[in-house]
């Protein structure tokens, strides 16, 4: 398994062309995706917890790559407040994309970071960012809870759109009214990162929000008509798991025409629209 600089040198040296991206899986619901040329870290938790099972693969200020950091919610495996600004001071010109909620409350203060930083998303709100296309869309972790005040939403996923391909990163949503027609307005999707770990009423009493069951997750795909689907977060903490092969065998029963994926940490995945993906060997 890559990580630290050796991860970054693979990450520098993938060039998906028009219709084609990249994938690296850095655990839970943390990806660092290439396309249209840009460097994506999507909800980046290198924050050495307590109760991780896996270690972090990078360490922040690794990150001399990031042209775009995005974080979904403001939980600490997706917003991880100390690693932000690592990231910043790594990648001087990245820019940081939130929920515009959250940073309305101040994180760019809270972080010691400069507003001019950040790009502030909500439901159907979207950002043009160097040949890249993100589009928030609001999740559902386990409820909208919407803000009473001002109608904005603290949790998102994001539509990211460039080089000919699209893909939606979930964060953390269960299903609600209204998710796939939203998601169908786009077009068809190349990947979806969907969480699999499900909720339960022993977790959300101890604090643990839920998140789509592996059945809901393959339901989301199918009926968008994913062209693949990937399942995350589900295997970062004992208590709030999932066996992500129930995913691939339903999937495989129910719509065979996605194809379903159980990423490996840090392996390259290669998605060309019209083929399979394909796995680096290490």
């Amino acid at each position: 398994m890559r990580t630290g600089k050796a991860l970054i040198a693979d990450i520098r040296r993938a060039r998906p062309g028009p219709g084609a991206l990249a994938f690296w899986w850095l655990g839970q619901h943390s990806f660092v995706l290439k396309l249209a040329g840009r460097t994506i870290y999507l909800d980046p938790f290198l924050s050495e917890l307590p109760g991780r099972t896996v270690p972090p693969v990078l360490a922040p200020s690794d990150i001399t790559n990031a042209d775009i950091v995005t974080g979904s919610h403001d939980h600490s495996d997706h917003i991880d407040r100390p690693v932000w600004p690592q990231i910043a001071a790594a990648s001087g010109e990245a820019l940081f994309v939130a929920p515009q909620l959250i940073l309305d409350r101040g994180l760019p203060r809270e972080l010691g970071m400069k507003k001019k930083r950040f790009v502030a998303l909500d439901d159907a709100v979207r950002a043009e960012l160097g040949g890249v296309r993100i589009t928030g869309v609001a999740a559902a972790h386990e409820r909208l809870d919407v803000d009473r005040h001002t109608g904005l939403h603290p949790y998102l996923g994001y539509v990211i759109e460039g080089a000919g391909c699209r893909v939606y990163h979930a964060g953390d949503t269960c299903r609600y009214e209204g998710l796939e027609s939203r998601l169908k307005s786009f077009g068809r999707f190349d990947v979806v990162f969907l969480p699999i770990n499900g909720r339960d009423a022993r977790r959300l009493a101890g604090g643990c929000i839920g998140n789509m069951t592996y059945q809901e997750a393959v339901d989301l795909a199918g009926e968008i008509g994913a062209r693949v689907a990937v399942a995350t977060h589900f295997e970062m903490f004992a208590m709030n798991s999932e066996d992500p092969r129930k995913f691939v065998d339903y999937m495989k029963v129910k719509f065979p025409k996605v194809v379903p994926l159980i990423p490996r940490h840090t392996r390259r995945v290669t998605v060309r629209r019209g083929a399979r993906p394909t796995v680096a060997a290490r």
